[in-house]
């Protein structure tokens, strides 16, 4: 789980890694024989009884620097990846950190620069980033359904996933982004849920060393149960 790349000096939340850092993370996989794919890629092997070689890599918020930076360095090493995007606050910024720094958010034509990139998937993330298990029935009818319906308008494909905003889910949430059509949905730590719509995720930041990287992978196989239905 990553979210922006780029200058790491001003980064309260820790959310930010450096392109160098970021390469040199893919590079760590890459020398492992493991390569980084979308969530799509990585659950469609799964269901063939394959992709023990693959890692799915995802990007929350939605922010440019994934297409400007970070979407390079996939390429380059031949992964793929996906990018969870915010279809309510096109070409916006990340208002709900309240300590900053401000960050430029896709609009139209990143997310359709992004979506026609190969290996790329696009997800959706909600409409605004809000917590869901605070909204009531319409707002998260709108937040779940409303967000896929524009981003496949807008990019013109079937969008299969849905990332909830800061990782908060409850079964109500759940059963709302599974009646709203999504096929998975990326989640933290999820706690008593599992299932494809509540898949954990392991955070990935500036401070990730190959060394830490190393335990993250070999602690998070020992901390997670096998999801069910992946």
């Amino acid at each position: 789980m990553y979210h922006s790349v780029g200058d790491t000096t001003d980064d309260p939340y820790r959310l930010t890694v450096s392109p160098g850092r970021l390469a040199r993370q893919l590079g760590w996989l890459r020398r492992r024989g493991l390569r980084g794919v979308s969530m799509a890629d990585l659950l469609a092997a799964r269901a063939r009884g394959g992709g023990r070689n693959l890692v799915g890599l995802t990007f929350d918020d939605g922010y440019t620097d994934f297409v400007d930076l970070a979407v390079p360095l996939l390429r380059r090493h031949g992964f793929g990846a996906t990018v969870f995007v915010l279809p309510g606050r096109l070409d916006g910024e990340n208002a709900w950190d309240a300590l900053g720094p401000r960050k430029r958010l896709l609009g139209e034509q990143g997310i359709r620069v992004a979506a026609a990139t190969e290996g790329i998937e696009v997800g959706s993330h909600g409409l605004t980033h809000i917590d869901l298990t605070r909204a009531d029935a319409e707002t998260l009818r709108a937040e779940v359904a409303d967000s896929r319906a524009l981003l496949s308008e807008l990019t013109g494909t079937d969008v299969q996933g849905f990332c909830y905003p800061y990782g908060y889910l409850d079964q109500r949430v759940m059963d709302a982004v599974r009646d709203a059509g999504y096929s998975y949905a990326c989640a933290v730590d999820p706690g008593p849920l599992n299932g494809v719509h509540a898949l954990p995720r392991i955070h990935i930041g500036e401070n990730d060393t190959s060394v830490r990287l190393f335990l993250k992978h070999r602690l998070h196989r020992l901390r997670r149960r096998p999801v069910k239905g992946a």
